[in-house]
């Protein structure tokens, strides 16, 4: 089962958090994981953004090389972004939106992922698992 990895994916496997644990106890069995530039400018961010909130320069700088070189050793599987995304996207808010709650960011995800094939959706954000969720993805791992 081919699943789409969000960025609180990613961060947890990256930088100790609450759902690290999860992060690799699911990436033990080597699954074949696709990310597009979308999931790498996330992870930058959010790798880098805990430095405004006081973690050292280094550590970001180590979870990032850590990313790098599982990229460069098949971890991750680097595509380009699905050419229909943002017209799944938008599709998604208008649906969703209303009752939802949802944000850009959410939809864009899970439209990564239907555009994608993806066969589950790996997140541990409550808003994108439940759209997720609402779209026929399996969350679980």
């Amino acid at each position: 089962m081919t699943p789409y990895v969000d960025s609180s994916f990613l961060v947890a496997f990256y930088v100790l958090d609450a759902h690290s644990q999860e992060a690799i106890r699911r990436m033990a069995s080597k699954p074949e994981i696709s990310l597009t530039p979308f999931n790498r400018g996330e992870l930058a961010n959010a790798i880098y953004r805990q430095q405004f909130h006081g973690r050292p320069a280094a550590s970001s700088d180590q979870a990032w090389h850590a990313f790098e070189s599982d990229c460069s050793l098949g971890v991750w599987k680097s595509i380009p972004f699905p050419e229909h995304a943002w017209t799944t996207c938008v599709a998604l808010a208008r649906r969703y939106g209303p009752t939802l709650g949802v944000r850009t960011l959410d939809t864009l995800h899970v439209a990564c992922a239907l555009e994608l094939k993806a066969q589950r959706f790996w997140t541990f954000d409550e808003r994108q698992a439940r759209l997720a969720k609402a779209v026929g993805f399996d969350t679980e791992p």
